[in-house]
């Protein structure tokens, strides 16, 4: 479990080929000084799996859905990633519940600078867009923002809107992004459950349906 707020840059520094899948070693000097082996950490929203470490790096696999998921496909030596400790149950909840259970990729439209934020524009696919409300919460490459604009449910190619203040320009890849750039997203898991008991509401359920007609017969 994560937060969303991001505790440092790091960078691949190594991707090995691993049955259908890759293993990633990761520059990651903060994140290494108190973990484990079999530790959480968010690589770019990711949640990854400490499997072996130093005192500056650690190394992950990362398995075939998660490649078709996320940014992580591409990724290269010397790709710049954001990172986070998994959240202590002690600890402050700074964002928002984030799984670093990618739910699909978007991709950064425009990028408009402001006096002291940016404002960042990201398209995103169709079935995530009843996911994402106005003001509501969204972890764009493991980061913590609250949407401060969305495209209208009838727009062919949905979209969102994140204002970004200089911390997070300066603390994350994000200050970095440009049109064109693609990015993970994870939406909120509240309304990813809300969705689904919704389904069964709009959808017949024959074993839903059976127990309604025997408890209305007693």
């Amino acid at each position: 479990m994560f937060t969303g707020i991001v505790e440092e840059i790091g960078a691949v520094t190594a991707v090995d080929p691993s049955g259908d899948g890759v293993r990633l070693t990761l520059r990651a000097p903060l994140s290494v000084s108190d973990a484990g082996h079999g530790d959480s950490i968010s690589v770019s929203g990711v949640c990854l799996t400490v499997v072996d470490q130093g005192d500056d790096w650690f190394t992950a696999d990362v398995m075939k859905q998660t490649l078709d998921m996320s940014t992580l496909a591409d990724v290269a030596p010397g790709r710049a990633v954001n990172l986070e400790r998994a959240t202590a149950a002690h600890g402050r909840l700074g964002g928002h519940i984030v799984q670093g259970h990618i739910d699909g990729t978007g991709v950064v439209r425009e990028v408009r600078p402001g006096a002291q934020w940016s404002v960042v524009r990201v398209g995103i696919p169709a079935p995530l867009a009843p996911l994402v409300v106005d003001k509501g919460s969204i972890a764009i490459d493991g980061v913590s923002l609250t949407v401060s604009a969305v495209s209208e449910a009838s727009e062919p190619e949905p979209w969102l809107e994140v204002s970004l203040i200089p911390e997070t320009l300066e603390a994350t890849t994000l200050g970095r992004a440009e049109a064109g750039t693609p990015v993970n997203l994870e939406t909120d898991i509240l309304a990813r459950h809300v969705q689904r008991m919704l389904a069964f509401r709009t959808t017949e359920n024959p074993a839903a349906t059976a127990a309604q007609t025997e408890r209305g017969s007693r």
